[in-house]
């Protein structure tokens, strides 16, 4: 059976968006402590960064503002960022050293990665991991 849905031709994400709570503090981290290059900002309430080749957008609630809040320390959403397997110790090391608290230090999983779990301002659960 052939599904005819046009939703059926969706190929890719184009862009994600996190919602942010604390837009200061989140832009410092993503921009001082991940390093990612701003793509594009919008307004104060938008700003855009290149991962790699996609894009990740951080930004105020605007179609979802009646949206009950995230509780805080909740995370919203968890994003993985892939990297060389030599560099997983690597990253741990520069996250702590720009203070960034780890939640599970680098570790070798059964299912073939090796990763590394830490938190952004608003409490968002990141993995930055590798295939081993």
């Amino acid at each position: 059976m052939t599904d005819a849905s046009p939703l059926s031709r969706i190929r890719a994400i184009d862009y994600s968006v996190i919602f942010a709570r604390d837009m200061p503090a989140m832009r410092r981290f993503y921009e001082d402590v991940m390093r990612f290059p701003i793509e594009k900002v919008l307004y104060e309430g938008w700003v855009e960064y290149r991962v790699g080749s996609n894009i990740m957008a951080l930004a105020y609630k605007t179609v979802n503002e009646a949206d009950e809040p995230i509780p805080a320390g909740a995370a919203a959403l968890q994003l993985a960022f892939r990297v060389a397997p030599s560099d997983v110790d690597a990253c741990a090391a520069a996250l702590e050293k720009a203070g960034v608290a780890i939640v599970q230090p680098p570790t070798n999983q059964a299912w073939g990665h090796r990763t590394l779990f830490f938190r952004d301002p608003d409490g968002n659960l990141l993995e930055i991991y590798a295939d081993i």
